[in-house]
């Protein structure tokens, strides 16, 4: 099984972990980081989503064996699909955790803007840059965000775990794949159309679990990912974008269902 992160401004292959202790005891679980995100420090330079697709592929051919399962969280949904749909048939089994497509700011803003673009190019900046991305990553803003969509209990990040997810945003150069997630530099798709199309041509069972908690534009693309054939859904009585880490045990019971039962038809491509 290979675990794929979230891409935001706190998100690393941690976050994983919960889910990998409990599916350890029936798979080989194996999750990375991103590149342009993680604890370590990071490049200088501009993230896409070509670069991210080819350190997927890149990734995939490394390990060496093809997986039974990969499990995406978030944005990495859409990188998942994207390659499955290029790869048809490359693992067995395809699990979507509150998947998006969008950025939080063309997610707010119902889609891009031309100032998306001079954002991140502000940020980029050597100077200005990293002062503006303080901004964007103070304790209030990461209060509000946590609030708003990320956790259930805003109290859940604290301690130990606010400490954990403070490394990440301070990280050398982690400005850079931050602001191009949260500006839509990352997206890897156009279009809640697109999305579909990557999914209906995957080539593999998919499962799409999410929170009846989540926020309301991000839930309705989950939604209709759910209605395609071929792909099944679990909605949890809680949880917003990172069920995962707040709810593991909820979403571990609903993904093994799927992960255990007989070998199904893939979808029609």
């Amino acid at each position: 099984m290979l675990l794929l992160p979230a891409l935001s401004s706190i998100s690393t292959r941690r976050e994983m972990h919960p889910l990998m202790r409990r599916l350890a005891m029936q798979f080989h679980v194996v999750a990375l980081d991103w590149a342009g995100f993680g604890t370590g420090p990071r490049p200088d330079m501009r993230w896409t989503p070509a670069a991210l697709s080819a350190f997927l592929a890149h990734a995939l051919q490394a390990f060496g064996v093809r997986p039974y399962g990969v499990v995406a969280a978030g944005h990495a949904a859409t990188y998942l699909l994207h390659h499955a749909a290029h790869h048809p048939g490359f693992a067995d089994r395809l699990i979507l955790v509150a998947p998006t497509w969008r950025g939080p700011l063309p997610t707010m803003m119902g889609g891009d803007r031309p100032f998306f673009a001079k954002l991140r190019r502000l940020i980029e900046l050597p100077v200005l840059g990293p002062s503006l991305y303080r901004l964007n990553v103070s304790p209030f803003v990461v209060r509000r965000m946590v609030s708003g969509h990320v956790y259930s209990d805003p109290a859940w990040l604290a301690g130990e775990r606010l400490r954990d997810k403070r490394k990440v945003m301070d990280a050398a150069g982690a400005r850079f794949g931050s602001v191009a997630f949260v500006t839509g530099g990352l997206d890897r798709a156009a279009s809640r159309a697109e999305i579909l199309d990557l999914a209906g041509r995957a080539g593999a069972p998919i499962l799409v679990v999410y929170g009846t908690e989540t926020p309301r534009r991000s839930l309705a693309e989950m939604e209709a990912l759910g209605r395609l054939p071929g792909v099944e859904t679990a909605r949890l009585a809680r949880g917003k974008l990172a069920l995962h880490e707040e709810f593991p045990d909820d979403v571990v019971a609903a993904m093994l269902p799927f992960l255990t039962a007989a070998t199904r038809p893939s979808p029609a491509n």
